[in-house]
C-alpha cells in the first residue's frame, strides 16, 4: 500500500468527482474579498461558479461598469488563486 497525505488524497478525489465544482463555488465566497478588495466585496451581492463561468451580481451601476473592464484580470486572479483554470468567463448582472 502506498502512503498519501490526506490533502493529496482529497485533491485527487475532488478532481475525479463532480463535487469539485461545488467546492470551488464555496471557496470563491471565502477568497473573493482577498482577491478583489473590501469595497468590491462589500457591494457584491452574489458570486457563484457554474460551468467554468463566474457569475457576479451587484445592484451598484458604477461597480458593474468597473467589473466589465476588469473581466480579464478577474479571470486571471481567480485561476491563479486556485492554481488551475477554474473559470474562463465572467458574467455580471
Amino acid at each position: 500500500m502506498s502512503e498519501y497525505h490526506i490533502g493529496d488524497a482529497l485533491k485527487g478525489f475532488l478532481k475525479k468527482s463532480k463535487l469539485n465544482n461545488g467546492v470551488r463555488a464555496a471557496q470563491i465566497d471565502v477568497i473573493w474579498e482577498t482577491l478583489m478588495g473590501k469595497t468590491i466585496a462589500k457591494y457584491t451581492e452574489k458570486i457563484k461558479i457554474f460551468n467554468k463561468k463566474l457569475y457576479i451580481q451587484t445592484s451598484v451601476g458604477p461597480l458593474k461598469n468597473e467589473l466589465q473592464y476588469q473581466k480579464p484580470q478577474i479571470i486571471e486572479r481567480i485561476n491563479e488563486a486556485f492554481g488551475e483554470e477554474v473559470i474562463n468567463e465572467v458574467i455580471i448582472s
